[in-house]
């Protein structure tokens, strides 16, 4: 259908919905944006008179049972992409939906299983996108030998902040809109995924800091016991063990310093003025130094592009299928459960 037209609904329109998914669909030749529904008739209405959607609605139903929309981009909170997906594949639609791929690994294996069933239809799961510019040449270093055999690898992930009580209380501050999503612990296993391969095994332990924040009519809410700060131990199926840090409340810490060992050279991916720097060294030189990436190696977000050219048929999808999305949903649900009972849980978990 190289040269059809491609009629696509919106479900959810947030932060990136706006920032991309909506603007960015548009400018592809060929791709129409016809319907949006958000979370009111008056929100629908305003993000539409917008982007000049012709027709916004109050129900995400209508876009699912309206046999002229081929596509749907869902960007609601997790809590609701699993209902969503699997309505839209069972209704013949394409679907790209926002990350995380789910509250939990059970709503992502039934995602998956629902697209196993159509593979005429093309699933996608918007990609953690923070790392897309140094992937490609990290994945290569490792690939090449560079590193050698990988023996640990060390991230310190976070904010910067310390706890702060006044904050607006966020969806992620609840489980029932966020799930088993902990900060941005998520997308930050899957970019790891990208480098690493798969994990074996996860030993975390969290703590839960700030207890309650005030929710938009100025109530105290308990923030469910979502912890702000965790640290995991994770085995490596290719070798190798990873240790990472995630907060939001360590005041001055980084936002991101990532160390890879191997057994003959140390990659180190650190964030410095807005941008993610990596550096190298090998054994026998004096000081790691930078690496300079190649303009060709160097990647971009084009999720939407690789949306409808996928289901045009040019490309396959590779950020993200929803094999890795069952990946690191499993991932997740693996530290939440070793919290839980402080025991080590092998991967992948039992879907028995």
């Amino acid at each position: 259908m190289t040269m059809d037209t491609i009629r696509v609904g919106l479900i959810g329109a947030g932060g990136n919905t706006r920032l991309h998914h909506a603007p960015k669909l548009q400018a592809i030749e060929g791709v129409e944006v016809v319907a949006v529904a958000n979370r009111s008739m008056a929100s629908s209405q305003r993000f539409a008179d917008e982007f000049g959607i012709p027709n916004p609605v109050e129900n995400w139903i209508d876009i699912i049972d309206d046999d002229e929309i081929d596509a749907v981009c869902i960007g609601t909170w997790p809590y609701m992409h699993s209902v969503l997906t699997i309505a839209a594949l069972e209704s013949d639609k394409h679907v790209m939906v926002e990350a995380r791929m789910a509250a939990n690994s059970a709503e992502a294996h039934a995602m998956f299983n629902v697209s196993k069933e159509r593979p005429d239809l093309i699933a996608q799961i918007v990609p953690a996108p923070h790392t897309l510019g140094v992937d490609r040449q990290i994945i290569d270093m490792i690939s090449e030998g560079y590193v050698g055999d990988i023996v640990s690898v060390d991230a310190r992930i976070g904010t910067g902040k310390f706890p702060d009580w006044e904050q607006e209380m966020h969806w992620r501050d609840s489980r029932d809109y966020s799930g088993n999503n902990i900060m941005s612990m998520g997308i930050w296993s899957e970019a790891m995924m990208r480098w690493l391969g798969d994990y074996s095994s996860v030993m975390a332990s969290g703590q839960n800091v700030i207890k309650y924040r005030l929710d938009s009519e100025g109530r105290r809410r308990s923030t469910g016991n979502i912890p702000d700060q965790i640290d995991i131990i994770a085995g490596l199926e290719a070798g190798g063990q990873a240790h990472i840090q995630v907060s939001n409340i360590s005041g001055f810490g980084p936002m991101a310093d990532v160390w890879i060992h191997g057994t003959e050279g140390t990659l180190r991916l650190v964030s410095e003025g807005g941008q993610l720097n990596l550096s190298a060294g090998q054994r026998g030189d004096a000081q790691m130094s930078p690496v300079s990436i190649p303009a060709e190696k160097v990647g971009a977000w084009r999720v939407e592009e690789e949306f409808i050219n996928a289901i045009r048929g040019i490309e396959p999808i590779t950020h993200t299928d929803f094999t890795t999305g069952v990946k690191y949903m499993e991932f997740t649900d693996a530290v939440t459960h070793s919290m839980q009972i402080g025991a080590t849980i092998d991967l992948p978990l039992s879907q028995s």
